[in-house]
């Protein structure tokens, strides 16, 4: 038997064909190549919530909803049983979105009401970015469903919270596992922004990180006072 001789291509030659250009990644998140979906983030759902403490999930919940929001970003907003079990959504959701309708369901898979789904279509977007309680159920169902159905779905995993880590992680896992990319809260903002050199949206971005970006919002607001520096 005559074996046919595979040639791989050397290093250098690798390098030759290779060039860098001053353009983002197609995965990225801008603006404009996605939807936003709150799910479920409620008082009931949050009771038993543990993988991620109140004060953390609101504080994530509200950068997320003025990122989205402050951009332009269309948005989704859904909740559970909201008048007989689950309670409204968080105020600092709602109130990033002023006057819009939230809706409601009897599913716990997103994906399977009607009502989101035509929304889902009326926005047009390829790509969905999801959010909500609990991580297990209310996110993992839309992933994966979305997923088989050919759209690209990001989950910001610390503005997602479970009844215990294990449940957390193990469905993240799950959905990664998918095909779902996980990402977090300051990183969905930054990522919006992504140049300091946009001054149009310059203000709000650092007003969002100074407010709810932790320890980074505290470092803006230092060099601010000490030096009056900013970004870029």
């Amino acid at each position: 038997m005559i074996r046919a001789l595979i040639r791989h291509p050397s290093i250098k030659e690798h390098e030759m064909t290779v060039k860098a250009s001053p353009t983002p990644a197609r995965g990225l998140i801008d603006p404009k190549n996605h939807m936003l979906i709150m799910i479920d983030f409620q008082s009931q759902m949050s009771f038993a919530t543990k993988s991620i403490d109140a004060v953390n999930l609101r504080n994530n919940a509200a950068l997320v909803s003025r990122a989205a929001a402050g951009f332009g970003v269309p948005a989704i907003l859904t909740t559970v049983a909201e008048k007989t079990f689950s309670g409204p959504m968080y105020e600092e959701i709602t109130s990033a979105f002023p006057g819009q309708a939230l809706i409601d369901r009897t599913s716990m898979n997103t994906w399977e009401d009607p009502n989101i789904i035509a929304k889902v279509n009326e926005i047009g977007k390829g790509r969905v970015v999801l959010a909500g309680l609990w991580t297990s159920v209310c996110i993992v169902g839309p992933a994966l469903s979305a997923i088989e159905q050919g759209f690209e779905v990001y989950v910001i995993a610390d503005a997602c919270g479970d009844v215990s880590d294990e449940a957390h992680e193990r469905a993240m896992e799950r959905m990664v596992q998918a095909g779902a990319r996980p990402m977090t809260s300051l990183q969905y903002l930054l990522e919006l922004q992504r140049d300091w050199a946009r001054t149009e949206t310059y203000g709000m971005t650092t007003g969002i990180a100074k407010q709810f970006g932790g320890a980074y919002g505290l470092g803006i607001l230092y060099a601010t006072a000490m030096f009056h520096a900013h970004e870029g």
